[in-house]
């Protein structure tokens, strides 16, 4: 530890990213470069954070006790399916991971499994149309008039209002969906909206996301910008006490890292252009392409660009077939496998299980992400997964998969299995995490209470 008379002639972290000019990384939470009065008083911030996972899940391998459920076939739009099998009453219940769920094992007792609660379709579009545009809506069915949509602005930015005023980005969305053929309209591949009508757009490149949050440029004398940081942090790095030269070390690895994969992505795309092998339009892996824009999002978090971020694996019904390397033996369109569920059943279990393993990676990682009260940057974050379908076959709208993890900065009890009673909307959870973050609101579009059981 610096003694008192280093630590008050060491800049502030704010004075030291002014003078270090745009070449400068954004920094974690260093205690040697934090004022006295912030260490002693200085309280985290919240964030809020959504992993959305298009064309819903497959069940039997989510849901406790429905492993054994008949294969359903295709029931068509706006159909509601209920499985009449084993039955959860509601209520607090302890947390059975299921082989889809099991990645989350290490990090068990700061998730908790979301299970009955649904919402309600609003007649006038195609089912997956509502999906994630209408995931985080903070109107009820059929109250914006003239619309087809329940659509108004999303619970990000009404968080962001609160909790995202005093970062450069409000809140930062984000897609892993590289497809060039818009096949579909805005309301199938992005959930966050300013209003109704007026897309938050998601950015889908991650060179474009990286140098958006660090300022740099695509230019080889600009590309890595970890050297040009680490030009200009030398000084200040020697300053540093002990503990806060690892942590400064593990954040410079950590985008050095990042940038590393991004340049074998793209040479990865070359090297697939150059063999001139028939192949789906796009060519980003499917494994490097979210663990790297689930990267970006957790960095950005930590060193305060945003406190809310969205980030999208995949677009609603697209029927494009993916590249899934290292996950599936070749292209499938993920939403045709749902409509093929007795044939596809495998290769749908591994996906959904994949999706599973790469929110828990992240949630893993912010665990070990140390803040200014000695808390985890996951123990200051409600960061939810879930699908705006119940069933990617049936089309359900009810009993949809939801996984809550963090801590919310102390306002939250994880670690179990929360099912709730038949007809509970989607929007009390939304309402619950609102009351977390410290917002008072009566209520939430539909909503009729709250989950008194995740409340701290």
């Amino acid at each position: 530890m610096n003694s008192n008379n280093d630590q008050l002639s060491l800049p502030s972290r704010r004075n030291f990213l002014r003078c270090a000019g745009g070449t400068a990384l954004s920094l974690p939470w260093f205690e040697s470069i934090a004022g006295t009065k912030e260490r002693k008083t200085g309280k985290p911030a919240q964030r809020m954070a959504f992993f959305y996972l298009p064309n819903g899940i497959t069940r039997r391998g989510f849901f406790p006790g429905e492993k054994d459920r008949p294969l359903p076939g295709f029931a068509g739009q706006n159909n509601v399916w209920r499985f009449e099998g084993k039955t959860v009453p509601p209520g607090k219940h302890p947390l059975t991971l299921t082989p889809t769920l099991a990645p989350l094992d290490k990090i068990r007792d700061k998730i908790s499994l979301i299970t009955g609660m649904d919402r309600t379709f609003q007649h006038g579009t195609d089912s997956h149309a509502q999906c994630a545009s209408c995931f985080l809506t903070s109107v009820a069915p059929y109250e914006v008039v003239g619309s087809a949509y329940p659509l108004d602005r999303t619970l990000d930015h009404i968080a962001a209002d609160s909790i995202g005023q005093a970062t450069p980005y409000p809140t930062l969305e984000l897609s892993c969906n590289d497809h060039k053929n818009n096949i579909e309209s805005i309301y199938f591949d992005n959930m966050s909206w300013y209003g109704t009508g007026h897309v938050a757009p998601s950015m889908r490149n991650p060179r474009v996301v990286y140098d958006r949050l660090f300022g740099t440029q695509s230019h080889t004398r600009f590309r890595n910008i970890t050297d040009l940081a680490l030009g200009n942090a030398r000084q200040l790095q020697k300053r540093l006490s002990f503990h806060d030269r690892g942590k400064f070390e593990e954040y410079v690895e950590s985008i050095r890292t990042i940038e590393k994969r991004m340049d074998r992505i793209e040479k990865m795309k070359s090297e697939l252009v150059a063999a001139e092998i028939k192949r789906p339009a796009e060519h980003l892996p499917r494994n490097e392409y979210i663990h790297l824009m689930g990267d970006l999002l957790v960095t950005a978090l930590q060193n305060g660009l945003t406190n809310v971020a969205s980030l999208m694996v995949g677009p609603e019904r697209w029927t494009t077939a993916t590249n899934w390397e290292g996950i599936l033996d070749k292209p499938y369109s993920h939403h045709a496998m749902t409509h093929a569920i007795a044939r596809h059943m495998e290769h749908l279990l591994k996906l959904d299980r994949f999706h599973i393993s790469a929110f828990a990676r992240l949630i893993e990682r912010m665990d070990t992400i140390e803040e200014s009260d000695g808390s985890s940057l996951l123990d200051n974050t409600i960061f939810t997964l879930g699908a705006g379908m119940g069933d990617g076959t049936t089309h359900q709208y009810n009993d949809l998969p939801l996984v809550v993890a963090g801590g919310g900065g102390g306002t939250l009890k994880l670690g179990s299995h929360i099912h709730c009673k038949p007809g509970t909307p989607l929007a009390n959870l939304w309402l619950t995490q609102l009351h977390a973050l410290g917002i008072a609101r009566k209520e939430y579009a539909d909503s009729t209470g709250t989950l008194k059981d995740i409340l701290a």
